[in-house]
């Protein structure tokens, strides 16, 4: 089996695993931290014979990987802070038409311009409830270069599988880390693609969905004339102004991943059989979070941790389990809290959720997560 094996940053990991993933069309506008993914792929997709296109705006480039993604192209955008607020009404738009594309957010302070070159994790409320209305989501927290690698790849297998937008939720510290990786031989990836008409151009219904929840997906261009409204529609794609069919249609869009949540959901868990302290985690906290629980398990303190990998849809159930079974949980975010009030939610008073909480730029040093959990006893 061939491998490649180099130091590699984190935006370019992204790039490299999108190639890998199938994208063939990227657009998009350069914004810190994470213009290197764009750099990256203005260079790389053209000699693959795929498309880049600077956008003049966030909004123009949502609207563009929503085209092509139509159009039968595996398609990514990547942004940061104020630009992944200026795609969230197109982002809404794909949800409801079900377009499936990536989205790489490398997060930084804000808000607006805020902290444009400093880390921050203060997008995950945004990226669940960013748009209007109730829609389903995924976004995935890497927390090391190969892993953003690897969850680049299997944000375009879930979006083409499930019809959905993904969203890559990594921050300016992954984004921007060297570290030593080796990727495997793209031959070797599994790779999804979407589910193409089983019928003929007369016979085809652009959102009708049997059990799977998930519609079949024509391309533009392929003999198949069909509607896409932003507005609530029939399996026609045409809006409906029927109570019936407008309730069928958002039930099944809110639903669809409840459906998969098993095979959806992601983390990863260090020490927990015996933990009487958790430490609930993501992202580049995670790396600090690890060396705490080391630094705690040393001076005779059970803490274990799970680390979040699927932000969205969060892992409930787990954590509740969880903290059936340990005192108090600590949760280390670089913002004010907003992976904790979800962590608080889950677990429903069984645990004390203790925050450990720093938003001018630097990252949380695993003295601070330590001293946290001594304050547990």
């Amino acid at each position: 089996m061939n491998s490649r094996t180099s130091m590699m940053q984190g935006n370019v990991a992204v790039a490299m695993g999108a190639i890998d993933a199938g994208c063939r069309f990227f657009a998009g506008y350069p914004i810190t931290p994470s213009s290197e993914i764009a750099e990256h792929l203005s260079k790389e997709l053209p000699a693959i014979g795929g498309k880049f296109i600077q956008m003049e705006d966030e909004i123009a480039a949502m609207g563009a990987v929503i085209g092509a993604s139509l159009g039968g192209v595996k398609s990514l955008t990547a942004t940061s802070g104020p630009g992944f607020s200026l795609k969230q009404e197109n982002i809404g738009y794909a949800c409801i038409t079900e377009v499936p594309v990536v989205i790489a957010n490398v997060m930084r302070g804000g808000p607006s311009t805020g902290l444009p070159t400093l880390p921050s994790q203060s997008d995950v409320m945004q990226a669940k409830w960013g748009t209007h209305g109730d829609h389903p989501i995924i976004a995935l927290t890497p927390a090391n270069v190969r892993e953003t690698y690897d969850m680049t790849v299997q944000a375009f297998n879930m979006s083409e599988k499930y019809r959905v937008p993904v969203i890559i939720l990594l921050d300016e510290i992954i984004g921007h880390v060297y570290e030593k990786v080796t990727l495997p031989d793209p031959h070797d990836l599994t790779i999804f693609n979407r589910k193409k008409p089983s019928t003929g151009p007369d016979d085809y219904l652009p959102y009708a969905a049997d059990e799977s929840m998930i519609p079949e997906m024509a391309n533009f261009g392929d003999g198949y004339r069909y509607h896409v409204t932003g507005l609530v529609h029939d399996e026609t794609g045409f809006p409906t102004n029927d109570p019936e069919k407008i309730q069928k249609m958002l039930y099944r869009l809110n639903y669809k991943l409840d459906k998969y949540k098993d095979e959806i959901l992601q983390w990863e868990e260090t020490e927990t059989e015996d933990a009487e302290i958790g430490i609930v985690t993501y992202g580049s906290s995670a790396r600090s979070s690890r060396y705490a629980m080391r630094m705690a398990r040393e001076a005779g303190i059970k803490a274990g941790m799970i680390r979040i990998q699927t932000m969205w849809p969060f892992p409930t159930e787990r954590l509740y389990e969880f903290s059936k079974q340990v005192k108090k949980i600590v949760v280390p975010e670089l913002n004010l809290g907003q992976a904790a009030h979800e962590v608080e939610h889950a677990v429903q008073g069984n645990a004390e959720v203790l925050r450990v909480n720093k938003i001018f730029g630097d990252p949380i040093p695993p003295d601070e997560i330590f001293t946290k959990i001594k304050e547990c006893f």
